[in-house]
């Protein structure tokens, strides 16, 4: 593979140890640089596409873009495709009302990641203190119908949704941790010290008590 000397340069200042902090220094340094960000995705490395979101011009991300780096980061191992896509969408695709209206549109999407994202960006515009969207009714009755034959990646966003939703709309708490204990998920999981367990009963009673609701 060939790069400009541009990529090259960049590349050079990448390695396995560089830090998120480090990658977001280096884009504020370039800008939005398209081109380059593309050059530095066909790397194919996982830093080296990290920092080439960061520095994608946000009026070219079109479905179709999407679908292409969908299936790029298909490559890479679990952990990292979760990784990309999600960087993807906080550092991209919540920053517009046109790629909002994508993340939208993706309920059904027969792409697993955009799946994820859909349910992630429903968690996100709760956890963030924003005033919930009046759509949990409907959210839950499609968690309750479909998390438990989701693919792992769509399931963790599904149960992150309802655990944000049991957080901050006490009149559904009750039913969240209900789902929680009938899938069984994340029970018994171990989490560093400092994190919150996935399996509802523990989340939405941790952060709850965390900020008094």
């Amino acid at each position: 593979m060939i790069l400009n000397p541009k990529a090259e340069e960049i590349l050079s200042q990448i390695n396995t140890t560089t830090k998120l902090g480090d990658l977001r220094k280096i884009a504020k340094e370039i800008g939005k640089d398209h081109d380059l960000a593309l050059a530095l995705w066909s790397a194919k490395h996982f830093f080296s596409r990290l920092l080439a979101i960061l520095i994608m011009d946000p009026k070219l991300i079109s479905q179709e873009v999407v679908n292409a780096l969908d299936e790029d980061m298909q490559t890479h191992p679990f952990d990292e495709r979760n990784q990309l896509m999600d960087w993807f969408m906080a550092n991209q695709l919540v920053k517009d009302k046109k790629t909002i209206a994508l993340i939208e549109s993706w309920e059904d999407s027969d792409s697993v990641l955009q799946r994820r994202i859909f349910w992630y960006y429903q968690a996100r515009l709760r956890w963030t203190g924003q005033k919930p969207p009046g759509n949990s009714p409907e959210l839950l009755n499609k968690i309750e119908a479909n998390i438990s034959k989701e693919e792992p990646e769509v399931q963790w966003a599904m149960n992150f949704t309802a655990g944000w939703i049991g957080i901050y709309e006490k009149q559904y708490r009750n039913r969240c941790i209900s789902l929680g204990e009938q899938t069984g998920l994340y029970k018994g999981e171990m989490v560093s010290k400092g994190c919150t367990p996935n399996y509802l009963p523990a989340f939405i009673t941790i952060e709850s008590n965390k900020r008094d609701l």
